[in-house]
């Protein structure tokens, strides 16, 4: 580097510019998981924490109980290929799963 480039201050980048721009590249959907009358709750809980592997027993519990309650629960949300793969996780395990667009 010259002396000149290194007395150049360098532009910074802000959170919030680098997040809108990782949006536009990677927008985010939400994995939703839907309740259904033919699984047990337990192994609701279970499907979750083994197809979306960063969930705590606790978070996976609440995901259960808010899609029992109200039909639908937010499971996670991520770039749309990650999504599909969350997808086609809860899907193998036999729960009703969609993504939409965050």
């Amino acid at each position: 580097m010259s002396k000149d480039q290194l007395a150049q201050p360098r532009q910074q980048v802000r959170p919030d510019e680098i997040v809108r721009e990782r949006a536009k590249l990677l927008p985010p959907y939400k994995v939703i998981v839907h309740n259904d009358d033919h699984n047990e709750m337990n192994y609701v809980i279970f499907a979750l924490m083994h197809s979306v592997n960063t969930l705590t027993a606790q978070e996976a519990e609440q995901i259960m109980l808010t899609a029992h309650l109200l039909g639908r629960a937010i499971v996670t949300v991520c770039p749309k290929e990650v999504a599909e793969y969350y997808q086609e996780r809860l899907l193998s395990y036999n729960l009703t799963a969609t993504i939409e667009p965050d």
